[in-house]
């Protein structure tokens, strides 16, 4: 599901559940995310791919987890996975045909600064993404909080792209230092997703550093601010105001 399906949307329920309809109903949603988990992504997928090593696939599963909205290192998992990096691309391949995850390359328009060119992984929904990680209750203003925060937006980013009928490209830019969560077309939005409810110019600092090479139509701070505020050329937005604003097409057309 997305938010603007779910009367009475609560963040936080969809940030511990994920938006599965059974499981972000659930009041103990542990038990469908495991079954779901044990039924589909590994027996299903396993069956379809017909996938030889069935435990090394399943440690994949947990290992890509952590590549979740992080960039994502195939020696390193293969290693964990025992098995080889090309096993790994083909384990990744694997989840993106099932549509069980899926990469978020990197911005690579020429800039000044040099940029990171490795892809980010995504799993499909922040539920499937917290179990595997072991996560525990995720509260407003945990460490926990911020991650599942930037995976939901991303969500509902991809989510707008494909319904809308636009299928704008999704990208993420960085350099040694700097790091811009989204990038919404060639580019034509960025946007930096930060969970603080007090966003200030530290907040600021990649978006200010990307519109000074690119030229965006927008550029967007997602927060937990109480109250939208233009500060320059960046937009604060409370994160109901962005997804107000995205799904009435307003962010990108």
């Amino acid at each position: 599901m997305i938010s603007q399906e779910i009367p009475d949307f609560d963040l936080i329920r969809a940030l511990n559940n994920g938006l599965l309809p059974r499981h972000y109903l659930s009041d103990n949603p542990r038990k469908l995310v495991s079954a779901y988990i044990g039924s589909y992504l590994q027996d299903e997928i396993i069956a379809e791919a017909r996938i030889r090593n069935v435990n090394s696939f399943s440690l994949f599963l947990e290992k890509a987890a952590f590549s979740n909205d992080e960039m994502v290192n195939y020696s390193n998992i293969a290693m964990d996975c025992w098995v080889s990096s090309p096993t790994v691309k083909e384990y990744f391949q694997i989840l993106e045909d099932t549509l069980t995850g899926r990469f978020l390359p990197s911005f690579q328009k020429k800039a000044k600064r040099k940029v990171i060119l490795a892809p980010k992984f995504y799993y499909f929904d922040v539920g499937i993404s917290n179990y595997l990680l072991k996560r525990g209750k995720i509260e407003m203003g945990s460490e926990l909080f911020g991650k599942a925060f930037e995976h939901f937006i991303y969500q509902e980013i991809f989510a707008h792209s494909r319904y809308s009928g636009i299928e704008f490209p999704i990208s993420y830019w960085r350099t040694s230092n700097i790091e811009i969560d989204f990038v919404l077309g060639e580019p034509d939005v960025a946007i930096e997703v930060k969970s603080t409810s007090n966003a200030n110019s530290r907040h600021m600092q990649g978006l200010k550093s990307f519109t000074e090479e690119f030229q965006v139509k927008k550029a967007i701070l997602i927060s937990n601010d109480p109250f939208p505020r233009q500060v320059g050329n960046i937009q604060i937005l409370p994160w109901k105001i962005f997804l107000e604003k995205l799904w009435s097409d307003e962010i990108i057309t």
